[in-house]
């Protein structure tokens, strides 16, 4: 995963309030901005007791719940510095649980994460329900979502909405599927979800064009799709369960491979930050905790970090802090331009949750 969306953030001088908040709006709760708003109050003690200025909470304050049009279960993610709003993004899922820290370094991997997996994909839903033949009344409605798993759930991709005639429908699938090709080009399309009536929806994949079709998987119902949120979205929780994205796959197996032969790999976080402090490392894998207890020693710049803070100073660094671990290692991605892969601990247990797969290995030395 490329954490380029980060880069705005880290520009900005810190320390910054994190606040992560479930804003969901659940029919069950009389008020859920009340509920919101009870939520964030107790966030507020948080950051208060950690020194955050009465500016960068005030920012906060007017920025949580501010996403009223967004339906279904959801939570925000806000960034505040120096009184002024530094990031908002919205969560395609509830936190864990609702946080507040303040520090010098944004807390961004809980945001990270749910970025994951970042799978982009083609959802196509074929509405009909008359006969099967091309003679009959009536239209084939086609819906169709291009965007990237889970992002989609909050932020709507583009979207195609036509109804044909069905006596059209066998010539016209051809050219919806040229439609369809030209929007799923664009973000580089990796899975194309195809989901409605049978007959219709065979008419339409046996149509597409044939750089599309290795890439379909068709899905038996679809659920109703609440408004504003991803098509297809139940169907697309279950595909996608797990999975990694096309680009993140191929990284971890380069990484097996190095590993394999104690090449341009390593595991552990004391070579993790011994490679990003010398920008070596092109992927960082990591095992999801997030409650670990490591920690780490961060200067100004993104590969100043350390296990030990004599380490910084020893190097001239004056101005140092001690941070945990995973904040001081997204920041030093973000600034070395190192990709992240987050791999479930059932899938690759990794030691002490973090493996890197490095630009290049080291030149053995000749004696």
């Amino acid at each position: 995963m490329r954490l380029s969306f980060l880069e705005p953030l880290y520009k900005q001088p810190g320390p910054f309030a994190s606040v992560y908040l479930d804003t969901s709006r659940d029919a069950a709760i009389e008020d859920p901005d009340a509920a919101v708003q009870r939520r964030w109050r107790r966030l507020r003690g948080a950051l208060m007791s950690e020194g955050a200025d009465r500016d960068s909470i005030t920012a906060v304050a007017g920025t949580v719940g501010s996403d009223t049009d967004v339906p279904g279960t959801h939570g925000q993610a806000v960034f505040t510095a120096h009184g002024h709003l530094a990031l908002l993004d919205e969560l395609p899922a509830p936190p864990a649980r609702d946080t507040a820290h303040f520090g010098t370094l944004p807390d961004t991997m809980p945001l990270i994460v749910q970025h994951a997996p970042g799978i982009p994909y083609l959802a196509v839903h074929v509405h009909y329900g008359g006969r099967h033949s091309t003679d009959a009344t009536g239209t084939v409605r086609i819906e169709a979502e291009v965007g990237t798993w889970p992002l989609t759930k909050v932020t709507p991709g583009h979207r195609l909405d036509e109804e044909i005639p069905v006596a059209d429908w066998t010539r016209a699938a051809r050219e919806v599927g040229r439609e369809l090709e030209g929007h799923a080009r664009r973000i580089d399309v990796e899975t194309v979800v195809v989901a409605g009536d049978v007959w219709a929806r065979g008419i339409l994949v046996h149509r597409l064009p044939a750089a599309l079709r290795p890439h379909v998987t068709t899905v038996q119902g679809a659920g109703e799709s609440a408004p504003g949120r991803a098509l297809l979205e139940h169907r697309l929780e279950s595909l996608f369960e797990g999975r990694l994205a096309a680009h993140d796959r191929a990284l971890l197996d380069a990484f097996l491979t190095e590993r394999a032969r104690d090449g341009a790999s390593a595991e552990g976080l004391a070579p993790a930050v011994s490679a990003l402090q010398r920008g070596r490392v092109k992927a960082l894998f990591l095992n999801n905790h997030p409650e670990s207890p490591f920690r780490l020693w961060a200067g100004p710049e993104p590969g100043q970090l350390a296990l030990a803070e004599q380490e910084l100073r020893s190097y001239g660094i004056h101005e140092v802090s001690e941070e945990r671990a995973d904040s001081a290692l997204a920041r030093a991605l973000v600034g070395t331009r190192a990709e992240l892969v987050v791999v479930p601990e059932q899938k690759l247990w990794l030691s002490e949750g973090v493996g890197v797969l490095l630009r290049y290995a080291d030149t053995p030395s000749r004696a």
